[in-house]
């Protein structure tokens, strides 16, 4: 048997790699093997994985134990120093089956910034689920202060449509009802391709060539990059989920500055008045950062009043943490404790608008993908607790009751 373990950490890309791991260590037998595919987004995403490499080793103290992702990428040095850790790859490595073929190198990391293309890495599906993540494009161009995403993902690469189209038509013939094209900066996609094709035409693209597909999905958009066809498609599309999840980070203009966002406020606000415009059910989400450095009182209190006047519903608040190397680590940092107390104030403010998201739709009809049973999501990406017997995959109409905590209520529509 085939004891492969994969501990996934992260976004939706590190989802979808996880599952290319699977299939190309598969291949290369790869046996009595951990694989723990990191994330580097914050000082506790580093943290959280260290506790899972040695919770992994405690577990497994006879299994081969690889750690790779951007944490590891970016310092793989650090990785390759825990006693529990048997092999680090980076993340062009870890794609690779040669990697797992035989225990080469111990740390085996190239160079992230001098590749220059996305080679497509098509699978057949997703191990129990009903929906599946699309890498369409890689890296990142830009250089937010904060982030030190580039530099374990390298620059800005696009999968060619082609590719994308093919395995968007593989998932589906095997299952797959829901499809969410991914990566790190997707609202980048194909200005490195020949005609540059955009964001939007290469959704319609999937689309109108994959007509079956009943659900297409979005991942992480930068507000600033939100491309015509992209507009054009949201307002007439009703295979394009209503859902959007935007990179804004902040609510007030100089933390955005000197964050180095290519947004103000108030075009932040417009991109999400003019997604309702277009989608009046849509649900917006956002990521948002806490004590960002130099933030005051006045600055935070713009960021909570711009939730409020931008109309978010679901909000993914991090607190600030510098990362090495990074300009805002070299900023005037704010006290940990203002920055504890600034989050949770964030995330009640979040739990308010997530309560009233989920009120708009009682009483109202929706279509629940169910992932597992008696859960699903609908089309605005809310949780739905429905009927036990739909089984996972199925597409069930249903209607809103009530909701709790967690997720909205549902019956079988009649």
């Amino acid at each position: 048997m085939n004891d492969l373990e994969i501990i996934t950490l992260g976004c939706r890309l590190n989802a979808f790699e996880s599952e290319v791991i699977r299939e190309t260590a598969g291949k290369a037998g790869i046996e009595n093997a951990v694989i723990v595919n990191t994330c580097a987004v914050t000082a506790e995403a580093e943290r959280q994985a260290r506790q899972a490499i040695r919770r992994a080793r405690r577990l497994r103290p006879d299994a081969r134990l690889i750690v790779t992702g951007c944490a590891a990428q970016i310092a793989p040095e650090r990785f390759a120093a825990m006693p529990e850790v048997d092999q680090v790859l980076g993340n062009l490595e870890k794609l690779d089956g040669a990697s797992y073929a035989q225990l080469g190198a111990r740390v085996a990391v190239q160079d992230i910034m001098a590749v220059r293309a996305t080679a497509p890495h098509l699978i057949d599906g997703f191990e129990g689920r009903a929906r599946a993540f699309v890498e369409v494009q890689q890296g990142c161009d830009h250089r937010c202060t904060f982030c030190v995403i580039p530099f374990g993902r390298g620059n800005n690469r696009s999968v060619a449509a082609g590719a994308v189209v093919e395995q968007v038509r593989t998932l589906v013939a095997r299952g797959i009802k829901e499809v969410v094209l991914t990566g790190v900066d997707i609202a980048s996609y194909g200005r490195d391709l020949p005609g540059a094709p955009s964001l939007g035409s290469l959704a319609r693209r999937v689309l109108t060539l994959v007509p079956e597909l009943p659900r297409l999905r979005l991942s992480s958009l930068d507000p600033a990059a939100i491309d015509d066809a992209l507009w054009r498609l949201i307002a007439e599309e009703l295979r394009l989920m209503p859902h959007l999840h935007l990179s804004i980070q902040a609510g007030d203009d100089l933390i955005l500055k000197r964050m180095k966002r290519r947004h103000s406020r108030a075009e932040a606000i417009e991109v999400a008045r003019r997604a309702r415009a277009f989608r009046p059910d849509i649900v917006l989400g956002a990521d948002m950062i806490a004590g960002f450095p130099t933030e005051d009182e006045a600055m935070a209190e713009r960021s909570l009043s711009f939730v409020e006047e931008a109309g978010l519903d679901l909000l993914h608040v991090f607190p600030f943490s510098p990362r090495a190397g990074t300009p805002a680590a070299r900023m005037p940092q704010v006290p940990r404790a203002t920055i504890r107390a600034r989050a949770a104030t964030l995330r009640r403010i979040a739990a308010e608008r997530k309560r009233a998201a989920f009120g708009r739709f009682i009483g109202e009809t929706v279509n629940a993908l169910v992932e597992q049973m008696a859960l699903g999501r609908s089309e605005h990406y809310l949780p739905v607790r429905v009927h036990e017997s739909a089984g996972e995959g199925e597409i069930r109409r249903v209607r809103i009751v009530g909701a709790d905590e967690t997720s909205l209520i549902a019956e079988d529509a009649r």
